[in-house]
């Protein structure tokens, strides 16, 4: 069977963002940021995303776009003779599965406020009974379990009609309206009364706060995210690498990904931050940001219903377009692993996906426990559980696989990923022995650094 390819660059672009740009970005950065300084923490993650997250995201194409094949079967096609590197492949089916049985759930929330603030269920409400809303949320699985089987149906349905016509198509306006919105919402925060004080504190770099908050913690924090905005490590990107044309380089691909990326998650903190500022709120309120600290807001604002209303949707944009390449990433595995038709992929894996999203919902409410651990959050513990098995373990344990399969002899060697990246027209990476140096022993210990930190 004929493999399928995206019908525009655009559309690989715009779909290959649509995967980068999540939660992670619109969420954790701008928190992230807060909580470590502002300006200081931004220059050290852009530095990060150029010396790390590019160099991966390209060997994650280069691996797809070489094999024209899904995880498993794409390492098998380049892997030397008797070796074992395909097992990964399986890990990453499992990581991608993973992701999405907490995901899907933290999508409907999204989806769930969209829907509160469209319909005024915010108007006139107490600052308390604001927090309220996500407790009594939490507590409620048929509402968290509504809101998130709508996520996974309309997910499968989208890519049940294939890349084109499907996951492309939808994505692309998708992510057009999702940046159009971004813009808007941005303008009308910078404009409030005390915005300014917010854009300072967001983007001039101010060392004594860093220096408060510790320089080593701020360039971790900024190492970590600018790693995990990409969510490599798991096949996600490796198979629209499998989809592409050969007429453009990798590195230039990678590049414009990643600046979509940024570009995003730069802009989420010039919503947040500016209106936080206005409002007299914490910009460095952790997590409980996007549903706690930002309704209050809102529901304080001039047209706040309105606003809310948009920034809920684009917040649902954002994490969508995650969901969709990721079912499309389980689906196409099983296609390619089982022989499986579309139709029955994407039957067979929407009742897995629905089946083992509960335990998240339920996790809250009904499957509520403690962890005996320091710190521990109270409930919310499957979530906890899982996200920490993606995000802490597969994603940098993945990224460390994929480099070593790409720069080592043992794998498919250096000359065979660096004639794939630069195959076409744009940026290619230079051939120098710095880079290749860099590549096989500096970039290696960056990843085993947020390994480390992550799992201790």
């Amino acid at each position: 069977m004929k493999r399928e390819n995206f019908s525009s660059r655009l559309g690989f672009i715009l779909v290959s963002a649509g995967c980068a740009i999540g939660i992670g970005n619109v969420w954790k950065f701008p928190w992230m940021a807060g909580s470590n300084g502002g300006g200081v923490f931004v220059l050290f993650y852009l530095l990060f995303l150029i010396i790390m997250g590019v160099p991966v995201l390209t060997m994650e194409l280069a691996v797809g776009r070489a094999s024209r094949k899904s995880a498993v079967l794409g390492y098998k096609a380049l892997e030397p003779q008797g070796s074992k590197w395909h097992i990964h492949g399986w890990f990453c089916v499992i990581g991608c599965c993973l992701l999405m049985m907490y995901y899907t759930t933290v999508a409907g929330w999204m989806l769930d406020y969209f829907y509160k603030f469209a319909t005024g269920a915010f108007e006139g409400m107490s600052n308390e009974a604001i927090d309220g809303v996500f407790s009594a949320m939490l507590a409620s699985p048929s509402e968290m379990g509504i809101f998130m089987v709508i996520i996974v149906l309309a997910g499968f349905l989208v890519c049940s009609f294939g890349l084109q016509k499907g996951l492309e198509r939808i994505s692309k306006w998708m992510m057009l309206a999702l940046l159009a919105l971004i813009v808007v919402l941005a303008v009308n925060s910078i404009l409030l009364d005390g915005g300014a004080e917010g854009l300072k504190f967001y983007l001039l770099p101010d060392l004594d706060r860093a220096l408060e908050v510790g320089l080593g913690n701020v360039i971790t924090a900024a190492m970590n995210q600018s790693f995990f905005t990409l969510s490599l490590g798991i096949a996600a990107m490796e198979i629209f690498g499998s989809y592409m044309s050969k007429d453009h380089t990798l590195p230039g691909e990678a590049v414009r990904i990643c600046a979509l990326d940024t570009f995003v998650a730069l802009m989420s903190g010039l919503i947040i931050f500016p209106a936080c500022f206005a409002f007299g709120v914490q910009p460095d309120a952790g997590p409980s940001l996007i549903f706690m600290t930002l309704p209050r807001v809102f529901v304080n604002m001039a047209g706040g219903r309105l606003w809310g209303a948009l920034f809920f949707l684009f917040m649902t944009f954002a994490s969508f377009t995650t969901v969709l390449a990721v079912f499309e990433n389980i689906m196409a595995s099983c296609i390619d692993n089982f022989g499986w038709s579309r139709k029955k992929a994407t039957v067979l894996c929407c009742i897995f996906i629905l089946l083992t999203s509960l335990p998240c919902v339920l996790g809250y409410n009904l499957w509520y426990f403690s962890l005996p651990l320091p710190n521990a959050p109270a409930g919310g513990q499957i979530l906890d559980i899982e996200d920490f098995l993606v995000s802490n373990l597969l994603l940098p344990l993945g990224s460390l696989v994929y480099l070593l399969f790409c720069v080592s002899k043992w794998g498919w060697g250096y000359d065979k990923y660096l004639a794939e990246a630069n195959t076409g027209e744009g940026l290619k990476l230079p051939g120098s022995v710095w880079l290749k140096r860099y590549l096989r022993y500096v970039l290696p210990v960056l990843i085993l650094v947020i390994l480390i930190q992550g799992l201790f």
